[in-house]
């Protein structure tokens, strides 16, 4: 049925298309283009007038149609027909008619042009076409507007891009006519003098050039008194101070506060940072660096497990799981001079410790103590989400918060959740000597990875011993007989697991509560975070929000990608604001082997209708992988088809996250696998991957024609 809908709807296409251009030659073969000529219209001009004089409603519905007509199937003459309407309609008549029949006209092209060709684009250059009409969506009015007070582009040239986007017809309509407007106006005055005028080109003189400009500002100066209105509503309850303690406050010492604050001071601004806890947020003190020290120490274990393989009889390895946990500390330990209040207030930074709350858009206040700001960045990070499972509060779960207070190896491990943190979380523990149980409500672990990362990663853990159970939904959590035990549902089955500990891992929320936000009036997203737009700015202008708690992705490099953004648009903002950059993103999740991704994956570009191709090369074809005994893996490329552009890139590797950077890179500063193929690299290393996966697909896309000319000259110069 779909297959026969559509094949109507191409039929439908073909015989519009056949109709507009049969009627386009059809107006020209019938010599349109010459009665509608500025010198065969003046010298009718008194023909016309006395035309009208005697028919008015039938010369009315006759250049009505006419004018739709021309607009619609972008026939030339509506400039010479506007000026007509004011030479013969008058002023009145003249503005109503000529306003309805462009704009009806305008929106017959817009119609037709997006029945023709919008699916047809959007298939072709749909990455390009979401960022324009996310665009339109945003400021869509204003863009057309300005087009139909200046036109830039003739509008019939309008009309047919516009058709391409995903702009509301309505909106296309009364925006067209009240755009229009003002320059029928113009036209119809214009005419008036029609007799008097040589040619069109004569109602361009210098005083109707500045009219139409003094027009085309009519959008911005409206812009402009609107924000200045809008803000005025916003910020009229609050008194701005006559001075300021600070250019800028930062509230939160994670990575997204440091660096704001960072950047703020090496500019010469007077910064202060707040932060009530511990310097260094979530990924000094409870995740990134905790994490990556436990998963060594458990790699370390793991390697008696390939003593043979590595040409070793025998590893003997003793630990005590608390001196494990006592070094993870001493990391965090050693780590925290780089992200301390003293670090900080040497570079500048004045470093305030206390719970910030803000009072108005310009005022923080810390204890009994009120600063005055110029602007405020918030930058508190994201806290672990503990779902509502039945009976959770009678046990002592964990979170990646407070799993590094354990002094003792869980015998039966429960981690709930498959993504980043419980899957690494859960190969660490394992292999130091726990029974790990996963419970993953999705088909896979890492769901958000394409299908053979997390079927690779998923036979890895199962050769770790880990207990994988995809599908199950956890429902209930109780006591039985002073076991912990839960209850969970797969498919129709309910599943009793007993544990000794648990870890939650589903998810992290943003810490948006109890420091002033809602009181002000902070606009938040239906996740959570905190809303902002492409300068990061909340509905506050002076506002911003960097990092976890504004997303969209929960990564400590992306908190510091952000933090660049707020601090120079915050304090340079009204001479040049700039739009964060989110178009080469990687992230990497430290399992072994490692996971490292840039950019989109299939099924981003399957839910985008990106066509693309895919290359790919296994690590264990790699002499350097081979000589490590770390043979798992590959390196997958994703470009556009036909083309060596990287549309994104996964790597499952041992060092995968070392291994991204080149595809970070190349994607950064335009290269194609092209780019990397002429690129010397080392020998041996496990970087050659990127560049065999290069040569693959340079190999799929030789030109057989050429080669085959080839082979057959230097088989006839062998002779």
């Amino acid at each position: 049925m779909l297959l026969i809908r559509n094949e109507k709807i191409e039929m439908k296409k073909i015989w519009l298309m056949l109709l507009i251009v049969l009627l386009f030659i059809a107006a020209h073969q019938l010599g349109l283009a010459t009665y509608l000529n500025f010198d065969y219209l003046k010298n009718h001009l008194a023909q016309l007038q006395s035309y009208y004089q005697e028919n008015q409603l039938r010369f009315i519905l006759y250049y009505f149609l006419l004018y739709v007509f021309v607009t619609a199937i972008s026939f030339p003459g509506a400039t010479v027909l506007s000026l007509l309407a004011g030479a013969v309609l008058g002023v009145a008549n003249g503005v109503m008619v000529v306003a309805f029949a462009s704009t009806i006209g305008a929106t017959i092209a817009f119609w037709s042009s997006r029945f023709l060709f919008r699916e047809f684009v959007d298939q072709k250059f749909h990455a390009q076409f979401e960022t324009i009409n996310a665009n339109m969506k945003k400021e869509g009015t204003s863009y057309l507007l300005t087009l139909r007070l200046i036109p830039l582009f003739p509008f019939f040239i309008v009309n047919l891009l516009m058709g391409l986007t995903t702009m509301a017809t309505s909106t296309y309509f009364y925006t067209s006519f009240f755009g229009m407007l003002p320059g029928i106006v113009v036209f119809i005055y214009a005419g008036k003098s029609f007799s008097e005028i040589n040619s069109i080109r004569g109602i361009l003189s210098l005083k109707m050039l500045l009219i139409f400009f003094l027009i085309g500002l009519l959008p911005y100066i409206s812009k402009f008194f609107l924000n200045r209105f809008k803000n005025y509503k916003l910020y009229r309850k609050f008194k701005r101070p006559k001075k300021f303690d600070y250019n800028m406050m930062v509230i939160g010492g994670g990575a997204a506060g440091l660096v704001t604050s960072y950047v703020a001071s090496s500019v010469k601004a007077k910064v202060a940072l707040v932060e009530k806890d511990k310097m260094g947020g979530d990924c000094l003190n409870f995740g990134c660096i905790p994490s990556k020290a436990l998963i060594k120490t458990a790699k370390v274990i793991h390697l008696k497990n390939k003593a043979k393989e590595l040409g070793i009889k025998k590893i003997e390895i003793d630990f005590d799981f608390k001196e494990v946990m006592e070094r993870v500390k001493k990391i965090i330990t050693e780590v925290e001079p780089h992200d301390s209040r003293e670090r900080y207030q040497e570079l500048g930074v004045n470093c305030l410790t206390g719970h910030a709350t803000i009072i108005s858009p310009y005022e923080v206040k810390i204890g009994d103590k009120i600063f005055t700001t110029q602007n405020i960045t918030v930058a508190t990070g994201a806290s672990p989400f503990v779902p509502p499972i039945k009976g959770v509060e009678k046990i002592n779960y964990l979170t990646s918060d407070t799993i590094w207070s354990l002094n003792s190896l869980p015998k039966n491990f429960l981690i709930i959740g498959g993504g980043p943190i419980g899957c690494e979380l859960a190969q660490s523990f394992s292999r130091l000597g726990a029974h790990v149980t996963i419970i993953e409500a999705g088909a896979h672990l890492l769901s958000k990875e394409d299908l053979e990362v997390s079927l690779l990663i998923e036979k890895k853990f199962k050769e770790d011993g880990i207990d994988i159970r995809t599908n199950h939904q956890a429902r209930e959590f109780v006591l039985e007989n002073g076991i912990q035990v839960l209850y969970c549902q797969a498919s129709d089955k309910e599943i009793r697991i007993e544990f000794d500990s648990v870890l939650i891992a589903v998810g992290r929320k943003a810490r948006v509560e109890g420091f002033g936000l809602r009181e002000l009036g902070i606009n938040l997203r239906q996740n959570g975070t905190i809303e902002t737009n492409e300068f990061l700015q909340t509905n506050f202008p002076n506002v911003f929000a960097c990092g976890d708690v504004t997303g969209p992705y929960q990564l400590t490099h992306m908190a510091s990608h952000q933090a660049w953004y707020c601090a120079v648009n915050g304090l340079f903002g009204h001479f040049k604001k700039f739009k964060v950059d989110y178009s080469v993103v990687s992230w990497c999740t430290y399992t072994d082997p490692e996971v490292a991704v840039v950019g989109m994956n299939e099924s981003i570009l399957k839910e985008k209708n990106i066509e693309y191709e895919i290359t790919f090369f296994k690590i264990d074809e790699l002499d350097r992988a081979i000589a490590d005994s770390e043979k798992e893996g590959f390196v997958k490329v994703l470009t556009a088809k036909g083309t060596d552009r990287i549309l994104g890139a996964t790597i499952v590797a041992s060092s995968a996250s070392l291994m991204i950077l080149e595809f970070v890179s190349a994607m950064k500063f335009k290269k194609g696998l092209k780019g990397i193929l002429n690129t010397i690299h080392a020998y041996p290393s496990l970087g050659e991957a990127n560049k065999y996966v290069a040569g693959a697909w340079l190999k799929n896309h030789s030109p057989e024609k050429i080669l085959s000319l080839l082979e057959k000259y230097f088989n006839w110069m062998r002779k």
